[in-house]
């Protein structure tokens, strides 16, 4: 059977395992094809901080070998772009930062399970320095660019996973979110990004557990294939996302988190929500407006996130070389210590256990941000508060389901013009195959 390799690329890692297992292409032939993409779309981009081509070569080859051998795996032979903030050996993981050049000399934790699943490492790709800000515009590696349109930012932190999956040049990606990472992205550039209960994905645990790694891709299914790879979860992802959720009690709220006032929600972001609201009801769920109290318990994620960035500033080889804004981050965090650091991760852990059951919900349905994708460029006049400031106001939905260490998973749900539109679930700790379930019945919509 004739198979078009190029289609192929952007299809995701599920339409991709089956045309390998089927015999209709090789992993390496899907490689030499997905390098082409890569190299094709960073030109537009700016995604890319390494391709790695021996190391996709030489993977592809294994993936060959061992598939020949009657081996089938999830990720086997699976093209993967991988963000330039996981460790792979030989190579420098750069953290978005001119302050780091020693390449590593072993895979990290995350790299090595995607080896031992078969994936094929493609590419590293760009982040904004310390993955800290919400848009992927840096001065070691410049500005990174949304496919659907290019003067506008493909969010951040996993910026170039994001745009790089979104332009169909790899079928799936790496991502970390700490405070939105994968969410923002992902709803910058239309794909489903879903950030899982924290402690089921390796690699996790940066920012004292306010990060975990994700998944960045086209679909449900596909961002479930590769979490069930790679995590520790109680049920399958993948047969979840084929299965009807039982009949939920779903909130939807626009509650933002915000240090001072969150920005004015964009009219297509309201349509968007209520649009999702009312084909969630019409499966059946009981849909009602809720006000998500944010208290003291909530409100302490700013003492792990702000001394996650001063401890991993601090781990550079020369901080002299971090960006201003990026230093002046790190000053805020100087106050916490661990005592006030371990109370904030007990008071996390405490809001994300009640929460829902307070609100008498399931799930949450919320904004991911308050409009379409920004331009790029939009923080770029601002310092070091100014920034974190703004950003707050701008996404003011997600970096609290990390400190309550929920999962939860951005939509796409229509467009504004040429860019895509989201909403967010949030669904109860470890009960990611429900959340999962739920996002699959919206993508049919």
């Amino acid at each position: 059977m004739d198979v078009d390799v190029e289609t192929l690329v952007g299809a995701g890692p599920v339409a991709q395992v089956q045309a390998m297992d089927d015999g209709v292409v090789t992993s390496r032939q899907l490689t030499i094809a997905t390098l082409a993409a890569v190299e094709r779309e960073d030109a537009r981009l700016n995604a890319v901080v390494e391709i790695l081509t021996d190391e996709a070569f030489d993977a592809a080859a294994e993936a060959d070998e061992r598939r020949a051998r009657g081996e089938r795996s999830p990720l086997l032979g699976v093209p993967t772009a991988i963000k330039n903030d996981a460790d792979v050996a030989g190579h420098v993981t750069g953290l978005g930062s001119r302050a780091m050049w020693t390449p590593t000399p072993h895979d990290g934790e995350l790299v090595s399970a995607l080896r031992r699943a078969g994936a094929v490492p493609m590419a590293t790709t760009t982040l904004p320095e310390l993955a800290i800000f919400g848009f992927t515009e840096s001065l070691a590696h410049g500005i990174t660019r949304n496919p659907h349109h290019l003067d506008h930012t493909p969010g951040g932190s996993s910026g170039g996973s994001a745009a790089l999956v979104a332009a169909g040049a790899v079928g799936v990606a790496t991502a970390s979110d700490g405070a939105g990472s994968v969410r923002i992205p992902a709803a910058c550039c239309g794909l489903v990004g879903f950030k899982p209960t924290h402690g089921t994905m390796p690699g996790s645990g940066g920012w004292y557990g306010l990060s975990t790694q994700g998944a960045l891709a086209r679909k449900v299914v596909d961002a479930a294939l590769y979490l069930d790879a790679l995590g520790t979860f109680s049920t399958s992802l993948v047969e979840a996302s084929a299965e009807e959720p039982s009949p939920l009690r779903i909130g939807v709220t626009t509650s933002a988190s915000a240090a001072l006032r969150a920005d004015r929600l964009d009219p297509p972001v309201k349509a968007a929500l209520a649009h999702a609201a009312d084909l969630l009801a019409g499966h059946g769920h009981e849909v009602r407006p809720v006000k998500v109290p944010y208290g003291r318990d909530a409100k302490a994620l700013t003492v792990r996130y702000l001394a996650g960035i001063r401890a991993k500033g601090e781990l550079v080889e020369d901080p002299t070389l971090l960006e201003s804004r990026t230093r002046r981050i790190m000053r805020l965090g100087r106050p916490f210590g661990p005592r006030s650091i371990e109370r904030a991760r007990a008071a996390g852990e405490r809001w994300g256990d009640r929460v829902l059951d307070d609100l008498g919900v399931d799930v949450l349905l919320s904004p991911v941000m308050s409009s379409a994708a920004l331009e790029v460029g939009s923080f770029s006049r601002r310092g070091g508060l100014r920034t974190l400031l703004s950003m707050n106001a701008f996404y003011p939905y997600t970096a609290q389901w990390n400190h309550a260490g929920l999962p939860a998973v951005s939509m796409p749900m229509g467009a504004d013009g040429p860019l895509p539109l989201a909403v967010q679930l949030v669904g109860r700790r470890h009960d990611d195959a429900t959340l999962i379930s739920l996002a699959a019945q919206l993508e049919q919509e």
